[in-house]
């Protein structure tokens, strides 16, 4: 390097002509501290020996054995061609770390498109089961609101067909004692009923689930026929009660209407 360093050149101008030898020895030792094996190299060929033969620089030149030149240009191409192998090495290792983070974040955007993918997916299941449960209820729903209305037209007809065999059962009598016909025993009525409210069970094709609904359309033929039974048995008792409050009202009219007797022929 041919140049001499800026810090050097300063403090030589400033050097005055005049300058005492003591004090020029003074300030190029100070410079020599300061310098580098380098710059002590040029300092020894620019300046004459008289100068610097007192002094010994802070930092010393290495020492080169004899007969051998010094080739400062293969030093420096080696020390860029060191420079060159570490600026490829960060080169390489910053690729490398770059090519590592693209991956990972190749991994995390497909992570977080599955990721997507799965809960959208999840969503969609809920969404059908919720619509399967809904109409599920639904189904349900009109299913029971069928079967009340069923129920219903069930009883009102069983209701009808009652009423109608109490009026068809007595009118059949007021014929028959008023046309003197036969009088039917208290056990050919009593078979005649049990033909009329008897039903007829075809259970044999029927599933669990109308198996629970029949047996439980028995249970509540059952319950009312049960409550039909009460209401008779209570208005039998009823009329058998007043048929006695009459009779014995009539024996006791007739005793208080009768009155003594006269005796007539006799003589005073």
């Amino acid at each position: 390097m041919s140049s001499v360093p800026a810090y050097f050149w300063g403090k030589q101008r400033k050097l005055n002509q005049n300058q005492s030898k003591s004090s020029l020895r003074t300030t190029i030792y100070h410079l020599e501290k300061q310098m580098t094996w380098f710059d002590i190299h040029w300092f020894s060929k620019s300046f004459p020996f008289h100068h610097r033969a007192t002094f010994t620089p802070g930092l010393g030149p290495p020492k080169i054995p004899d007969g051998e030149k010094v080739d400062f240009d293969d030093i420096h191409r080696k020390r860029m061609e060191k420079d060159l192998t570490e600026l490829q090495s960060l080169i390489e290792a910053h690729f490398e770390n770059r090519k590592r983070e693209e991956e990972e974040l190749i991994n995390l955007t497909s992570r977080i498109e599955k990721r997507r993918s799965e809960r959208a997916e999840q969503l969609r299941i809920r969404a059908e089961k919720e619509k399967e449960r809904q109409n599920k209820q639904a189904a349900e729903k009109a299913r029971k609101e069928e079967e009340e209305a069923k129920k219903k037209a069930d009883d009102d007809a069983k209701k009808k067909k009652v009423l109608s065999n109490l009026h068809i059962t007595g009118y059949m009598q007021m014929s028959e004692r008023r046309g003197g016909a036969r009088k039917q025993t208290e056990r050919e009525k009593k078979r005649k009923i049990l033909s009329d409210r008897r039903k007829e069970l075809n259970v044999d094709s029927l599933n669990e689930e109308k198996l629970r609904d029949k047996a439980k359309e028995l249970w509540q033929w059952m319950y009312q026929l049960e409550e039909e039974r009460f209401e008779l048995q209570y208005k039998h008792r009823r009329q058998k009660y007043e048929v006695t409050v009459l009779r014995n009202r009539v024996s006791d009219h007739q005793k208080s209407s009768k009155g003594p007797r006269s005796k007539r022929g006799l003589r005073k």
